[in-house]
């Protein structure tokens, strides 16, 4: 498994109601995304950096999405280009299912 925290900086802060109804209207166009196992939306205290966590089966999977059109339009969307910083993740530990996963 390999994590990629993508960020955006912000030109003005985003308040964290805007991130929850940005975010929740997002969310579907990554329901069952192949090779996503799970996304996390993410805003920083201030507004000013935000983005998403996302687990991936590889990193192939997550370059797969982060293509020219996905840059081209998060990039308008939030005014920025986002930062991508990939993470090996070789264990979870998931206490709501109970599990940890290798």
């Amino acid at each position: 498994m390999i994590t990629a925290l993508v960020l955006f900086t912000l030109p003005t802060p985003m308040p964290s109601s805007k991130l929850a109804e940005l975010s929740a209207a997002n969310a579907p166009m990554y329901k069952d995304k192949a090779g996503l196992i799970r996304k996390y939306y993410v805003g920083s205290d201030d507004g000013l950096r935000i983005g998403g966590v996302y687990l991936w089966e590889s990193r192939a999977a997550g370059e797969a999405v982060y293509d020219d059109a996905w840059l081209e339009r998060v990039t308008s969307a939030y005014g920025s280009a986002p930062t991508i910083t990939w993470y090996d993740t070789p264990v979870v530990v998931d206490n709501r299912a109970g599990e940890i996963v290798t």
